[in-house]
């Protein structure tokens, strides 16, 4: 039972970690130190007032404008669609707080001897699984959000170059990936 609970939980945890490489880090890693102009004054039209966080100069890297691109968006869909938004925030606290749980849970369960060691990697591992997936089937609705947000961007053009602002989308939506699982597996 321990060994299906364990194949069961490991497909999509490795899943999981395999997708944030490929959307989220690879291509974060990609635009690392890309620098890109813009014009400040049409990216705070385009979005709004939205929450800056270490507001980047006019002059900054792709990251740090995907990162405000974002929040921007982020903020935007909490006020347009609150319940789906708050949905997603649930999903992502709930991948902050079960798996640590549960892995106190099971070291109880192990010192008590009332389960086994396989066990208890199975249960953590199965909790860590399920925070995944909820993380991973809430991250379209934040995709869908940051593709709002790029729209205004490109309306309002408040990047000189075209292709600064398709740097800026992608580190957006790479961030996006990066911050759909749960904290346990950003560590590995």
């Amino acid at each position: 039972m321990w060994r299906l609970l364990l194949l069961v939980s490991v497909l999509p945890l490795v899943a999981a970690w395999l997708l944030r490489w490929w959307f989220g880090l690879r291509v974060l890693a990609g635009l690392d130190g890309r620098p890109c102009r813009c014009d400040l004054a049409r990216w705070d039209k385009a979005l709004g007032e939205a929450p800056q966080q270490g507001l980047p100069a006019a002059d900054a890297p792709a990251c740090a404008f995907g990162e405000r691109l974002r929040l921007a968006a982020l903020a935007h869909w909490r006020q347009r669609e609150p319940k789906p938004a708050a949905a997603r925030e649930a999903s992502r606290r709930f991948g902050q707080a079960v798996p640590p749980l549960s892995a106190m849970v099971a070291v109880f369960a192990v010192i008590l001897a009332k389960i086994p060691l396989p066990g208890a990697i199975a249960i953590c591992l199965a909790a860590t699984a399920l925070a995944t997936v909820f993380g991973m089937l809430s991250l379209g609705g934040e995709l869908r959000a940051i593709a709002l947000g790029a729209r205004a961007l490109r309306d309002a053009r408040a990047f000189i170059r075209s292709d600064d602002e398709e740097a800026v989308i992608q580190a957006a939506i790479a961030r996006a990936w990066c911050e759909t699982v749960p904290p346990v597996l950003k560590m590995l």
